[in-house]
């Protein structure tokens, strides 16, 4: 990898509050750990900032909020209609810049969307439409439970060419039900073993991660790098 231009991991989900957080915080705070110079970012945010203060924390110290997070929003409404509440508006042009100089300085650049892919952003895009702006590799993050199946292969034949080696991480609920016992096997089963990982339940958030159970299950993840 080259600090000149880092390449570009594009966190995306099958819904809002899958995980992409969660997911988005561990990788940076992994690759850090590995002594890589990473850096995350959520360049909307509606309904609050409280993500992106996850993932500015997670990357400990350096940036600020703002360098994370430039647009945000009160509304909790996707990011196009948040922003035309308050008479605004975000173009792909500007947000592509952001990310593009984000990428000057760092060994890995990590990018988390808002919503599910094709949750529209700004007038004229998606997160589909950034990821091929960007160049970037996804990563579809999904809740283990009923229904993500369908959520994940229809995601994936969504995004095209670019999907068809794309990494898919399960997120664990506290008390698996009967769906989220058998998820993980079929997905594999459609899509490969290597390809579908899981992350064990965090009760405390990103922070207990770095008492141990998570730590096999991510690195398997960032083996796609």
């Amino acid at each position: 990898m080259t600090t000149s231009r880092a390449p570009v991991w594009f966190v995306t989900g099958t819904d809002t509050g899958v995980g992409k957080t969660l997911l988005t915080a561990l990788l940076v705070r992994r690759w850090r750990e590995w002594g890589i110079t990473a850096r995350a970012l959520k360049p909307l945010c509606s309904g609050g900032r409280d993500d992106a203060r996850v993932l500015l924390e997670a990357q400990g110290g350096g940036l600020s909020l703002d360098d994370v997070n430039p647009w945000h929003f009160r509304s909790a409404l996707t990011p196009l209609v948040a922003a035309q509440r308050e008479g605004r508006s975000v173009s792909l042009r500007e947000v592509v810049r952001f990310v593009e100089r984000a990428r000057d300085g760092c060994e890995v650049l990590l990018v988390e969307g808002a919503g599910g892919l094709l949750s529209p952003l700004g007038r004229d895009f998606d997160s589909r439409t950034l990821i091929r702006a960007l160049g970037a590799k996804p990563v579809v993050v999904t809740a283990n439970r009923l229904g993500c199946l369908s959520q994940v292969l229809l995601l994936l034949e969504g995004l095209g060419e670019s999907g068809a080696a794309t990494p898919v991480v399960l997120m664990q609920p506290r008390r698996p039900g009967l769906a989220a016992q058998t998820n993980l096997g079929l997905l594999r089963d459609r899509l490969g073993a290597d390809r579908v990982l899981e992350i064990p339940w965090l009760m405390a958030g990103w922070r207990a991660a770095w008492k141990g159970a998570w730590v096999g299950p991510l690195d398997k993840v960032l083996a796609f790098a």
